[in-house]
C-alpha cells in the first residue's frame, strides 16, 4: 500500500494509489491532486441529508422529487436533488414548493431518526480522529493531521473510506472537501455533490477565489455584497486589490475578515468542543391564530418542546425568548432575562406568558407561527421558589414527576393542567377529522 506525501492519484472506490486503473479492485474513477498527500483538514457534509435517509427507508421515494417538511402552511426543511431541479429549496413556504413541483412528494420529519443517523455518522468519522467538530446534524470539519501512521494512510486515503463506510453501514452519501484549512475545506465540499470528493490546496486556492463574486464568501449576504460592489468590488479578486487598512476603514471588522478570506487565509482550529448558544422549539399553525387562549395553548406545547430539549441536554437559560410570525410573514421577537436559570416547560411558560399577552394586546393582529427558548445557557441549578407565584413549586414537582412517567411509559403518560387538556383535544381531533393536517403534526 502506498501512502505519504507524495501520492497525488487516488482511486476513488477504494482509496489506494493507482495509475490508470486501480489494481485493488480495478476501479478507474480517480481523485488527483498534486498536494493530496499532505492535505489534511476536511469538511465532510451529508448530502440532503432528511431525504437521503428516507429514500434509504423507502424505495418507492428512490427517483422522486421529495421534501421533507409539513403542510401546505409550512416550510420545506430539506429539498432532494430531484426536488432542486424544479427550484425547491430549503427554508421556502410549502406552497411554493407545491406550485414549483406539482408532483412533489411531501414527507414528514422525524427528528429522533436523523439524530440517531447522525450520531452514527459522527462516531464513524471520531474513528478517524479525535478532532471532529459537528456544525449541525449532518456536516462537521474533521482534522486528520498526525494520522497517518496511526491509521496507515494518508487523510485522504481515510476520508475515501470514511465516504465509502457510510454508504455501507448508514446507507446514505456525504460529500468531502479537503484542504488545508477551514475556509477552504468548507468550500471545497460544494463544488462536487452529491457523493463527491473536492480538493483546494495551497497552488489552486487563490486562483480558484479570485474568479469567484463577493458574494461567494460565507456570511455575506445581498446587502454586504451590494455595498461591495457599489465601492467597485464585484470578485475575490477585486477584493484583494485593496489593502487590510482600506477595506478595515471602510466596511470595519467584516472588511477584516473579507481581506483574509479573500487571500485564502483562515486560523480557527477544528475545535471538537462547541458550544451550544440556545435550545428552542416552534410550530407553525395549519390555519393563522389571533385568539390569546388558542396562542397561549401553541406556546405550551413549543415550551413543552424547548423544555424536553434543555432537560435531555442537561441544560437551563437565563434568557428567555419569545418568537412569532405574523399572516404576513413578519418576524417578531420578544426576549426577557431572568433572574433564575430556568429549564421547566411550566417556568419558561410562564415567563413568555406576559410577552405574548402584551404582544396580542398591541398588534391586534393574526399569527401563522410560534416559538419559545432559552438561552444564556448553563447548567441546571436547581428548581429554585418563584416568590411571586406560590403554586409554581408545586407545579414543577408535578412536571418533574410527569417527566419520570413519560420516560418509563410514553410521551402521554402523564399530563396536568393545559398539557393534559390539550392531549384531550388532539385524541377527540383525530377521531372526528382523520384526514386533517394538524398543526401539532407539521
Amino acid at each position: 500500500m502506498s501512502s505519504g506525501s507524495d501520492i497525488t492519484r487516488l482511486c476513488r472506490d477504494c482509496g489506494e494509489a493507482m495509475a490508470e486503473r486501480c489494481l485493488s479492485c480495478g476501479g478507474t474513477r480517480a481523485l488527483e491532486h498534486a498536494e493530496l498527500g499532505s492535505l489534511s483538514i476536511a469538511h465532510v457534509d451529508c448530502d440532503a441529508f432528511y431525504c437521503s435517509v428516507e429514500k434509504r427507508d423507502d424505495p418507492s421515494l428512490r427517483d422522486k422529487p421529495i421534501v421533507v417538511g409539513g403542510g401546505r402552511r409550512g416550510v420545506v426543511s430539506a429539498a432532494c436533488y430531484h426536488a432542486r431541479i424544479y427550484g425547491v429549496r430549503s427554508a421556502m413556504p410549502m406552497f411554493q414548493a407545491l406550485k414549483r413541483c406539482p408532483h412533489l412528494t411531501v414527507v414528514r420529519g422525524d427528528m429522533a431518526k436523523y439524530a440517531r443517523e447522525g450520531r452514527r455518522i459522527r462516531e464513524l468519522m471520531t474513528e478517524l480522529t479525535p478532532l471532529v467538530q459537528p456544525l449541525s446534524i449532518d456536516e462537521a470539519f474533521l482534522d486528520l493531521t498526525g494520522t497517518e501512521r496511526l491509521h496507515g494512510r494518508t487523510p485522504a486515503q481515510s476520508l475515501i473510506r470514511l465516504q465509502r463506510r457510510i454508504l455501507d453501514e448508514v446507507g446514505v452519501t456525504v460529500s468531502v472537501g479537503l484542504s488545508y484549512n477551514k475556509f477552504l475545506a468548507k468550500t471545497a465540499s460544494d463544488l462536487d455533490k452529491p457523493h463527491g470528493f473536492a480538493v483546494l490546496g495551497r497552488s489552486d486556492a487563490q486562483a480558484f477565489l479570485d474568479k469567484q463574486d463577493v458574494g461567494f464568501i460565507y456570511g455575506i449576504g445581498p446587502a454586504f455584497a451590494a455595498k461591495l460592489n457599489a465601492a467597485g468590488l464585484h470578485t475575490i479578486a477585486d477584493v484583494r486589490r485593496w489593502d487590510d487598512k482600506r477595506l478595515a476603514t471602510r466596511f470595519g471588522d467584516h472588511g477584516l475578515r473579507l481581506a483574509r478570506l479573500s487571500r485564502g487565509e483562515d486560523h480557527r482550529k477544528v475545535n471538537p468542543v462547541s458550544t451550544r448558544k440556545s435550545v428552542s422549539a416552534e410550530t407553525t399553525f395549519s390555519e393563522d391564530i389571533s385568539d390569546l387562549e388558542a396562542l397561549k395553548d401553541k406556546l405550551w406545547q413549543v415550551c413543552m418542546k424547548t423544555a424536553d430539549r434543555s432537560k435531555a441536554k442537561e441544560l437551563a437559560g437565563t434568557v428567555v425568548t419569545l418568537k412569532l410570525k405574523t399572516a404576513r410573514f413578519k418576524s417578531i421577537t420578544r426576549r426577557r432575562t431572568l433572574a433564575q436559570p430556568v429549564q421547566l416547560a411550566d417556568a419558561i411558560f410562564h415567563a413568555l406568558e406576559p410577552l405574548l399577552e402584551s404582544e396580542v394586546a398591541k398588534s391586534r393582529t393574526s399569527y401563522r407561527l410560534i416559538g419559545a427558548g432559552i438561552s444564556g445557557l448553563c447548567a441546571p441549578a436547581g428548581d429554585a421558589p418563584d416568590l411571586l407565584d406560590a403554586k409554581a413549586a408545586k407545579r414543577a414537582k408535578a412536571e418533574r414527576a410527569s417527566d419520570i412517567a413519560r420516560a418509563k411509559f410514553g410521551a402521554d403518560a402523564v399530563l396536568t393542567g393545559r398539557g393534559l387538556r390539550l392531549a384531550q383535544a388532539k385524541r377527540s381531533s383525530a377521531t372526528s377529522l382523520p384526514g386533517k393536517i394538524r398543526d401539532d403534526q407539521i
